[in-house]
Parts: C-alpha cells; structure tokens; sequence
C-alpha cells in the first residue's frame, strides 16, 4: 500500500483496529478550523447535539477541507489504498465542564454498511487528552463482530440514541488517545471504544471522518451523497459531490439542519426514546 504510514503503523493497526498520533494539520490549518467549527456550534446553538453537526462536509467549506486534507488521506491510504471515499463527517465537541460522555460502543452498529473496509480519522482540533474526555479505546476488539447494543438514549450521552455496547470492558486493557492539536487517530469500524467527561475549563473539539472504500455499500434504494477524497471510483455506488460554495453561516447552518433530517432518519431509523 502506499501512504505515509510504514509496515510497522500498517500492522499495528492490523493488530491493534487504532494507530496513535498521527501529525497531519499544521498549525494555521488546526487554528483556523477550530476557530470555523466553533462559530458553526454557537450557530447552532446550545440544544444542538453532536449528531446534528453530521455532514457538515457538505455545506463547509473548512469541513471539506479537512476531509480532503493530503496528510489526513496520506494517512487513510495506507490503511484503505488509493481509492477512499469521505462518506460521512460528524463534530464531537465537549464545552468547559460538559459533563456529556461517549459510552463503550462500535461505530458499525447502525450504518447499514456492508463492509468492513472502513475507518475513522479522529483529527484534534484542540488538545484531546484524559482529563478534558478524549477517545479511549479497547485495542484487538475490532476482532469482534457487531456486539448487542442497549439504545439508553441517555442525556448526557453524545451519541444518537445513547447506544451502549452490553459485553464487560475490562479497564485494565483500555488504551487512552492522547492528542495535540493537529494530530489524529485512525480506528478501525468495530472497535470497541469511548469517552469521559470534560473536567477542565476549556474546549475539547474532535472532527471525525468516516472513509470507506469505493466498493463499499450502503443498506437502502438511494446512493447517498459522498466525496472521493482520493482516487478513483469504479463502482458509482454514491453521488459525487465537489467542495461546497462559501455561504452565510446561518445559511449554511439552515441548510445543514433541513439535510440531517431526512439523512439521520435514514441512516439510523429508531423509536422516540421511552417516556
């Protein structure tokens, strides 16, 4: 494969479904997008939550950027090879003492994708680190298949319906992603991973990209929206879509809500939480 990653990253992550840090944004690069995803999230307002920044690619310019970064893709491609696809995008940011959190689960749960040619670049735009929630993971269980999950649908849970895997995490074998702005983790589909809580008096702001490869398939009549990052696509299984124009954010904003709609519901379709 090429890539910037060497055989050793490219087995490592073969062993372990996580490789950690990776420096991919320079410093101009990190400040401007993290100064951009925090105007989008005061735009949204504070009832907004974390699945509603999903596909943010498709209406930000600074989003699709980062999905179409060259280092960020150097990286991707010496997990996936040339052809990668940036699929979908979601924001997961923890304000000063939010105490929301991310429970032990596997990302391939709900996406109704048919491979497991897939992976996640987890790109810091501040520091990421125990004390303020960054990612931690459980590395070799991306060996696992899909595990039962509880919809909890919790209220400090940032994830959509507060899925939470129902299998014992031993503490002892998790792994913390320590990140410096800038840099990035890329985990595999099914590993079993999560976070805490932010503790501390400053922002923890994480921009995650979902690749897959190009012949990767998902579940329903309609070929969603996507980006080829890098390569080519042979297969036409997604609408191609180029970088988006520059628009008012509040434009943008509106826009962005009226599209998670229809693509929320489509792609994870649940009952109302109980009560």
């Amino acid at each position: 494969m090429g890539g910037c990653l060497d055989s050793g990253q490219q087995q490592s992550y073969r062993d372990d479904g996580v490789l950690c840090p990776l420096a991919v944004l320079t410093e101009t690069e990190t400040s401007f997008a993290c100064e951009q995803a925090l105007a989008f999230l005061g735009a949204q307002g504070p009832e907004a939550r974390s699945v509603d920044s999903s596909q943010s690619h498709l209406f930000f310019p600074w989003a699709f950027d980062l999905v179409t970064n060259p280092r960020v893709l150097d990286a991707v491609e010496g997990v996936l090879g040339p052809d990668i696809i940036g699929w979908a995008t979601t924001l997961f940011a923890k304000p000063p003492g939010d105490s929301s959190r991310v429970t032990w689960h596997q990302d391939g749960t709900y996406w109704g994708l048919d491979s497991t040619r897939v992976t996640t670049a987890w790109i810091a735009l501040t520091v990421s680190n125990p004390a303020n929630g960054c990612m931690r993971v459980v590395p070799g269980t991306q060996e696992l298949a899909i595990q039962p999950h509880l919809d909890t649908f919790a209220s400090d849970n940032l994830l959509s319906r507060g899925q939470e895997i129902q299998v014992e995490v031993d503490e002892a074998e998790v792994v913390d992603l320590v990140l410096e702005p800038g840099e990035m983790s890329l985990h595999h589909v099914n590993l079993v991973h999560g976070s805490d809580s932010n503790t501390t008096d400053g922002w923890r702001v994480g921009f995650t990209v979902r690749y897959i490869t190009p012949d990767v398939r998902q579940e329903g009549n309609t070929r969603p929206l996507a980006v080829l990052a890098r390569g080519e696509d042979r297969f036409g299984n997604y609408q191609l879509v180029d970088r988006p124009p520059e628009r008012p954010l509040e434009d943008a904003v509106a826009a962005l809500g009226e599209f998670n709609r229809e693509f929320l519901s489509r792609l994870m379709p649940s009952p109302e939480p109980p009560g």
